[in-house]
């Protein structure tokens, strides 16, 4: 009986730890955005997790527009700024569905991380 207990306490500690690690070690690198026919940004409708240090979104809905995978800009790195141009860069750029690997002025196509604390 107390060997038993020993190892569910075990077990319990083991998987309490590791719910710690869990989401700071796997950040998101593409988020899903919506793309309007002129190639505007449009807000995606995503269910994300209930916590506030996991940004990884489950699945995302485009309530007008298209629906496509954008990278997450690294470190240091900024999205282009929104002007015409960009925005019929980006048009073209999504046709396939996605703008990884696109780039526009020598720069990668990339939106930020999404931030937790936007929607209180």
């Amino acid at each position: 009986m107390i060997r038993i207990s020993m190892i569910a306490a075990l077990i319990l500690a083991g998987s309490a730890g590791a719910a710690l690690a869990g989401p700071m070690s796997n950040p998101p690198t593409e988020r899903t955005i919506c793309i309007d026919v002129g190639g505007q940004s449009l807000p995606a409708v995503c269910k994300v997790p209930a916590s506030r240090l996991d940004k990884r979104e489950d699945f995302c809905l485009c309530d007008e527009g298209v629906k496509v995978t954008a990278p997450v800009c690294g470190p240091g790195e900024r999205a282009p700024a929104e002007n015409i141009a960009y925005e019929k860069a980006r048009k073209a750029a999504a046709r396939d569905g996605s703008l990884i690997g696109d780039l526009y002025e020598g720069r990668a196509m990339c939106v930020a991380a999404r931030d937790p604390l936007s929607s209180f």
